[in-house]
């Protein structure tokens, strides 16, 4: 069974009524009412999604709150064993495993993407500037939103079959079409090479360096 996730669990946190008179660090953990309200009128009012499940990690433990429904004539109630396919909220996920890796000094954010793959792969360049992987997790680098020879074979798992010989080819081919750094453009171009040159220098695949819930990469 595969539905969207279709609202980040900070958004929805985000909402909630806090008191101001205490400070940050001791603000108390939202109730399951206050979250599963800010469910109610994100589906049943705002129409925002068909089913949502927020999981609340708190020094008192683990808990979750779940609305609405897989899929449309799905009466089947969400819980914490529902499957999603969470789409681009992989690309959260990416900038993190960057961040981390910036932190360890594995990289640098100003690291040209080019710096971590084949020397036979022509990243495209301009004006004298190269891609970095600062452009990529930013959506600044140019690329555009999907590659060209893009032909999934199943479209209910589109990217199975796009490896990184398709996306190097692509990549040696292509021309920008302005300055790196000018203008965003949501690119799931951008974010997948970060993730491969990421996976590349890490010497693992993007699946494993992507945490366990409630585990830190390399702990």
């Amino acid at each position: 069974m595969k539905i969207f996730l279709l609202s980040a669990v900070v958004a929805l946190i985000s909402q909630i009524p806090s008191a101001s008179a205490q400070p940050p660090s001791v603000l108390p953990t939202p109730s399951d009412a206050d979250i599963r309200r800010i469910l109610v009128r994100r589906i049943d009012v705002e129409k925002q999604g068909i089913g949502i499940v927020v999981g609340i990690v708190s020094p008192a433990g683990r808990r979750i709150v779940a609305y609405g429904s897989p899929g449309v004539g799905d009466k089947r109630p969400l819980d914490g064993d529902t499957l999603f396919e969470i789409g681009s909220m992989t690309k959260v996920f990416t900038s993190l495993i960057l961040m981390d890796m910036v932190q360890k000094h594995e990289v640098s954010l100003d690291d040209p993407v080019s710096k971590f793959l084949p020397a036979s792969v022509n990243v495209p360049e301009r004006a004298g500037r190269k891609i970095t992987l600062r452009d990529l997790s930013t959506q600044t680098s140019g690329l555009p939103r999907m590659p060209t020879n893009f032909h999934p074979r199943d479209p209910g798992n589109p990217y199975a079959d796009y490896t990184e010989d398709r996306l190097f080819s692509y990549l040696s081919a292509y021309t920008l079409p302005r300055d790196i750094g000018s203008i965003y453009e949501y690119s799931n171009v951008g974010v997948g090479l970060l993730g491969t040159a990421l996976g590349r220098k890490a010497g693992e695949s993007y699946e494993s360096m992507v945490p366990n819930p409630g585990c830190a990469r390399d702990e």
